[in-house]
């Protein structure tokens, strides 16, 4: 059973590394005329964030089966922390892009150490109902970041952003420092990394599972990566583009209900998957259609139905082998997706082209999706 005091804080924690980019997001713009580089040069200060996420994810992952969850955790936070505090303080553009890599770097321990813990804590259906929840609560998040962030744009431009990104991370290194309990079990495994590699690289429904999570966070990250030039295209403010974090984080809860909803009386993982999918393409399209107007938001907001419907079924059932290595399983399984989902933005901002990026990932999640479902 899982405490309330854990609860709350692993949420909080889960929804840092989202609040984090989805606050950032409204200073592309800002960053791109300060530091005087193009819009594909700043879009990189967010796909460079995945790489950096994804070596992150692999070494604190490591790190809390060799160390224990709590350590791992707090000297994850730490490194974000002075990482934003350098990033604030810069005036280089290539130092920021190393602050942002670093930065990076600590948040991945929010996401696979938290993950961990909670596999340790919960396992089965359970799981699957308990990332729903989370997915609940994780929907509001870049409300809260894109809001917050236009909204520090406005007001302080990216020097405000960097900011508050440095004084969240000291809260949370504080309330992790005071509350959190070791999870790890007393009896553990520290399997050989290279042996649990190779036998994740021969799991085909591992191999799905890391693609699936890839593409519905390509799509997610590219709005917030493109679509901050499509509004000043459109002659519309940073905190304008903030504003729709409240219109997205409705379809956010709306999937997050569905799949509430569909597992209420029985376990339908494999139709939440199918569903999310055809949503997810119908959104990619109506995305690419409207694009030249602000008419693009609607369905943008069944992309984010889709995400929410899809991720808390693929991550609780995709290590569901793997328990007696939860930590190095799951940091290899997120350095696979990390870095999927930073060179698919790369790509995303290299082209510039919301649209056919959805498109794109829509219809390739559509085909894996039916060869997960066999696996499930």
């Amino acid at each position: 059973m899982l405490k309330l005091s854990l609860l709350a804080l692993a949420v909080a924690l889960l929804m840092f590394p989202q609040i984090a980019e989805t606050l950032y997001s409204p200073v592309l713009t800002d960053i791109s005329e300060h530091f005087r580089v193009t819009a594909e040069q700043a879009s990189l200060t967010l796909s460079l964030y995945f790489i950096g996420f994804a070596a992150g994810v692999l070494v604190w992952g490591r790190l809390c089966d060799t160390l224990g969850r709590r350590p791992a955790l707090l000297l994850g936070l730490a490194v974000y922390a002075l990482s934003a505090v350098v990033a604030l303080l810069t005036h280089h553009f290539t130092v920021l892009l190393l602050a942002r890599v670093c930065s990076a770097f600590g948040a991945a321990a929010c996401s696979v150490v938290v993950q961990t813990l909670l596999r340790d804590k919960v396992s089965g259906a359970a799981l699957t109902r308990l990332f729903n929840i989370i997915g609940i609560a994780l929907a509001i998040s870049p409300a809260i970041g894109v809001f917050s962030g236009g909204l520090l744009a406005t007001l302080w431009g990216y020097q405000g952003v960097f900011s508050a990104l440095a004084l969240l991370a000291f809260c949370l290194l504080l309330w992790t420092g005071l509350k959190l309990e070791e999870t790890r079990p007393t009896m553990h495994s520290h399997s050989p990394l290279l042996a649990v590699g190779s036998r994740m690289i021969q799991d085909k429904k591992i191999l799905l599972a890391t693609l699936l999570v890839a593409l519905w966070n390509v799509s997610l990250f590219s709005y917030y990566s493109l679509a901050p030039f499509i509004f000043a295209t459109l002659k519309l403010s940073a905190s304008a583009f903030g504003l729709t974090g409240l219109v997205l984080a409705g379809g956010s809860l709306l999937g997050a209900q569905i799949n509430r909803l569909l597992l209420k009386n029985s376990d339908r993982q494999t139709l939440i998957l199918l569903l999310a999918g055809g949503v997810n393409l119908l959104g990619g399209v109506g995305v690419w259609l409207c694009s030249a107007s602000l008419w693009f938001l609607l369905p943008m907001l069944l992309v984010m139905v889709s995400f929410s419907m899809a991720i808390p079924v693929i991550l609780s059932s995709a290590l569901s082998a793997y328990g007696e290595c939860r930590g190095t399983a799951g940091a290899l399984f997120g350095l696979g997706y990390y870095a999927l989902i930073g060179a698919g933005l790369a790509v995303s901002g290299m082209f510039q082209n919301l649209g056919a990026t959805l498109v794109i990932c829509a219809l390739v999640a559509l085909v894996a999706a039916r060869a997960y479902r066999r696996e499930l």
